[in-house]
């Protein structure tokens, strides 16, 4: 009997520490008229929140009424339910452009004002509607955040590498620094809510997070193997990269535990040198056929490409994201992108300026 008593006192203690603990970050799934890929996201989510709800408070935000969406997010208890109603017409900038774009931006500037202004979060991951996470997304954002609170010149922490794609990955504890803006389930801090609020665009937000005047030569952390995975082949982007891009992403199945690893190498101070580090122990390709030459080395390898277009030539090659914005490759650091080759094996593909930036002798 008197170890019983214990064990509820316990728990009762457990339940008061839990209430009083100041949350790590409110997390919102962003919805819209999909009630099935609501259901899917939400269940996902709590598979791995419910036991530390308090320090992950969860919220869907709607935009609109869809009834099925609505009643979807209100059959959980454990969730908080926001609508957003927004009856003024859309005057698109040009022609021909998708409505959807713009309905999203204000969705999203709505939400986040909500939960930063009126529940006062410090700070906010953000989903959508049409994804899975992985079992230690949580762990991963809450050692994120100390690296955000630490270091100014982080502007976001991201659970998505856009070269995810099961033939890039191989190291579920690895973390990069990146120029480029990855979204699709990412963190920020009121401090820089405070500072995108009052001028967030019109439409393409997260586009428009990606240009230089905007992110100010601030970077984002991102995940070698993805913490998210979109399954949303039906949705505003049409499905259009879903096929070749977003399908075969890998979601990280291994329970890494982030609250014993030293992740202070990403620090600005030390990351460009940790990088460079690895960067330079890279052999060299050049020429034709750099996949044939790249897959006939043992180790990691480094191309170099001269600009754009020659970067297009290389990254068709070996089946990456091609796509740059605002003169940064996707998932770039200091003009290199890097993923991993049939094995463990790295390929950095180098800017022309990137081994000037990372202080490395040209060999």
């Amino acid at each position: 009997m008197k170890s019983l008593v214990q064990d509820l006192e316990r728990k009762d203690l457990q339940r008061l520490t839990d209430k009083m603990q100041v949350p790590v970050a409110a997390v919102v799934i962003i919805a819209c008229n999909r009630a099935d890929y609501l259901e899917r996201t939400i269940n996902s989510v709590l598979k791995h929140q419910r036991p530390i709800s308090s320090r992950f408070p969860l919220f869907v935000s709607q935009d609109g009424s869809n009834p099925d969406v609505k009643s979807t997010a209100l059959s959980y208890d454990q969730l908080s339910y926001m609508q957003h109603l927004d009856f003024e017409p859309v005057q698109t900038e040009r022609p021909g452009e998708l409505i959807a774009y713009y309905k999203i931006a204000r969705h999203y500037k709505w939400a986040l004002d909500q939960l930063f202004y009126k529940h006062n979060f410090s700070r906010v991951i953000i989903l959508e509607d049409d994804m899975d996470i992985a079992p230690d997304f949580f762990d991963y954002f809450e050692a994120a955040a100390t690296l955000l609170d630490k270091d100014k010149s982080i502007m976001a922490v991201s659970s998505w590498n856009d070269n995810g794609q099961k033939q890039f990955v191989h190291d579920p504890y690895e973390l990069y620094r990146s120029d480029f803006f990855p979204g699709l389930g990412w963190m920020l801090a009121r401090s820089i809510w405070d500072e995108l609020s009052p001028k967030w665009p019109r439409a393409y937000w997260d586009d428009w997070l990606r240009l230089k005047e905007n992110h100010k030569g601030r970077q984002f952390i991102r995940p070698e193997v993805c913490r998210t995975y979109n399954f949303g082949e039906h949705g505003s982007s049409l499905g259009q990269f879903f096929k070749q891009y977003l399908e075969p992403i890998k979601l990280n199945d291994v329970k890494v535990n982030w609250r014993s690893m030293d992740l202070s190498y990403l620090l600005e101070d030390k990351y460009s040198m940790h990088f460079a580090n690895t960067v330079k122990k890279a052999t060299p390709v050049y020429g034709a056929g750099v996949v044939l030459k790249a897959y006939n080395i043992d180790g990691d390898v480094r191309i170099k490409y001269r600009d754009q277009s020659d970067f297009e030539n290389i990254a068709r090659q070996f089946g990456i994201f091609q796509e740059w914005k605002d003169g940064v490759p996707r998932t770039a650091y200091k003009g290199v992108v890097v993923f991993r080759h049939q094995t463990s094996r790295r390929i950095f593909l180098i800017g022309p300026e990137s081994l000037k930036l990372l202080q490395i002798e040209e060999s």
